[in-house]
């Protein structure tokens, strides 16, 4: 049994000066048509859950980097963060190799300044 770990913090003014400052460009390059929607739909809120999964792309990159033969073949929308039911984050990902993987958690939290992102992975 093998476990991995990703962690990564950034500031929310960060993730809201590059959709200002690049707009529909910088969302498009990041961010799934799933996620834009939702996040658009916190209203004042968006940035801080756009910087939450800006942060969780970072740190599932970082949990599953072994698996990952060419860092410059992935791109961020290979990752997804989802809410289930419960509203609980889950990730999605595609185009990476997940077998021996068991399971992947992810943890995301945020306040006014940061946000903060856990990714952990049981694999074989």
């Amino acid at each position: 049994m093998k476990i991995t770990c990703g962690t990564d913090i950034i500031e929310i003014g960060r993730i809201k000066e590059s959709i200002e400052k690049t707009g529909e460009a910088f969302l498009k390059r990041v961010f799934t048509e799933n996620e834009i929607k939702y996040c658009e739909s916190k209203k004042k809120q968006k940035y801080q859950h756009y910087a939450a999964r800006f942060a969780a792309k970072e740190a599932a990159f970082k949990a599953l980097s072994w698996k990952i033969e060419d860092k410059y073949s992935v791109s961020w929308k290979d990752f997804e963060v989802e809410n289930d039911e419960q509203g609980r984050p889950t990730l999605k990902i595609v185009r990476i190799d997940l077998s021996n993987i068991e399971n992947i958690d992810i943890s995301i939290s945020h306040c006014k300044e940061y946000a903060v992102a856990n990714v952990t992975v049981l694999s074989k």
